[in-house]
């Protein structure tokens, strides 16, 4: 079995447009694009999870400011003969605070995920995520199922219409929620099978780019 270095891949995708929405705190916002010139930061406030135990994963902010990258260092999920039951559920949240500059504020539209997967005939395995601000309606999760039998790369997307997306309330620093989930479980499978947040050339940068707003 390969050594694995975990990624978890995602990109929200930012949307060009100039339609006018309303936020939970009912301030109009107004899409933007590219994102405000003005100094954005980011900092990873908590981790917790048996995918990301404190110290396997951190958050930096991209040179261009269209995004942020999260780093894995363990995050794998597996099952069948001699594995644990306990390794066949495997689960992150990242608390993560976005400095932004006054007057902008911003939501998830589209999340890809990555990863590798070595999935036996007969297994099952599937990934889900939400995401929400502190405060606010944790919200359903989007479950994507893994097909086995598998020795490759898997992706999955969420994307979020415009009317359903859940921004940030203007003029208010509320820390963003990022809950992601592994599952594999042997099925009929009689050998080891595994998923992980990755891809087979090693990097271990997770990207989330951000649909900027201006608050009105």
């Amino acid at each position: 079995m390969r050594r694995l270095l975990t990624r978890g891949c995602v990109a929200l995708a930012l949307l060009a447009s100039s339609l006018l929405i309303a936020t939970p705190a009912n301030a109009l916002v107004v899409i933007v694009d590219p994102p405000p010139s003005d100094e954005i930061t980011i900092e990873l406030v908590a981790m917790a999870g048996s995918g990301c135990a404190p110290g396997t994963a951190d958050v930096a902010i991209s040179p261009d400011k269209s995004a942020f990258t999260a780093i894995y260092s363990a995050y794998l999920a597996q099952a069948g003969p001699g594995v644990a039951v306990t390794e066949n559920r495997k689960n992150c949240q990242l608390n993560v605070l976005v400095n932004a500059p006054a007057g902008f504020t911003f939501a998830i539209a589209k999340v890809d995920y990555r990863g590798y997967g070595y999935l036996q005939n007969g297994a099952v395995a599937q990934q889900r995520a939400n995401y929400y601000f502190q405060g606010m309606s944790v919200g359903s999760y989007a479950t994507h199922a893994i097909g086995a039998p598998l020795d490759d790369n898997w992706i999955a997307t969420d994307e979020v219409p415009i009317a359903s997306q859940i921004f940030r309330p203007c003029g208010e620093q509320r820390n963003l929620n990022i809950n992601t989930e592994l599952r594999v479980s042997k099925g009929t499978s009689t050998d080891v099978s595994y998923l992980t947040m990755d891809s087979t050339d090693g990097s271990i940068e997770t990207v989330y780019h951000f649909s900027w707003m201006r608050c009105l």
